[in-house]
C-alpha cells in the first residue's frame, strides 16, 4: 500500500514465545526465483518481548526478521490477549497501542502476498478501514500510484502509462 512504507508483522503471544525459545539468533537461507543463490535472514527476539506493557514506547517492537545482506528488516509485534481491557473477553493489542478483537483476526484466511502464499486476519477490510480510514477500500490513486484491477496490487503510475 503506497500510504504505509513498511511490512509488519504480528504473531500471537504463544508463537512469540515458541519463536523466541527455539529460533532466536537463527539464521535461515531462502532461495528465489529471483535471487536463485539466495539470501540469509536472520531471526532476532527482543529480549524484553514478554513484557507487555505499553509504557514502553521505546521497546514496541518484539522481533525482527533481517536481511543480512541489506539490513533491511520486517517488524514483528506481538498480538496479545488483554484481560482486563474495559472492552470485555476477547480484546488483543500489542505493545505499539493497537488493539482489536480476535473476531477481526481468527481464523486466518489464505492469500497471496507478493507472489508468496500469506494468511491474512478474517476481517481485514473492518482493520484496514479502522487503521487508514474507509478511503483506503475504494481510493484508486494515492501517493503517485494506482491500483490495478488486474494485478490486485498497487503499482507506480510511471509502470501504467
Amino acid at each position: 500500500m503506497p500510504w504505509d512504507s513498511d511490512v509488519d508483522v504480528q504473531v500471537t503471544e504463544a508463537s512469540m514465545y515458541f519463536l523466541a525459545t527455539y529460533y532466536n539468533m537463527s539464521v535461515f537461507h531462502y532461495k528465489t526465483p529471483r535471487l536463485p543463490a539466495g539470501r540469509n535472514y536472520m531471526l532476532e527476539v527482543n529480549p524484553n518481548f514478554s513484557n507487555g506493557d505499553q509504557s514502553d514506547r521505546m521497546n514496541v517492537i518484539d522481533a525482527r526478521w533481517i536481511d543480512t545482506e541489506s539490513g533491511l528488516f520486517i517488524d514483528i509485534t506481538t498480538a496479545r490477549y488483554n484481560l482486563t481491557h474495559p472492552a470485555g473477553e476477547g480484546m488483543m493489542s500489542c505493545k505499539d497501542g493497537h488493539e482489536f478483537r480476535d473476531t477481526y483476526i481468527f481464523p486466518l484466511r489464505d492469500t497471496i502476498f507478493e507472489g508468496v502464499a500469506a494468511k491474512i486476519p478474517y476481517r481485514y477490510k473492518e482493520l484496514l478501514a479502522k487503521e487508514y480510514g474507509d478511503w483506503s477500500l475504494t481510493l484508486k490513486e494515492f501517493a503517485n500510484h494506482i491500483f490495478d484491477e488486474v494485478k490486485m496490487e498497487w503499482v507506480p503510475k510511471l509502470t501504467t502509462q
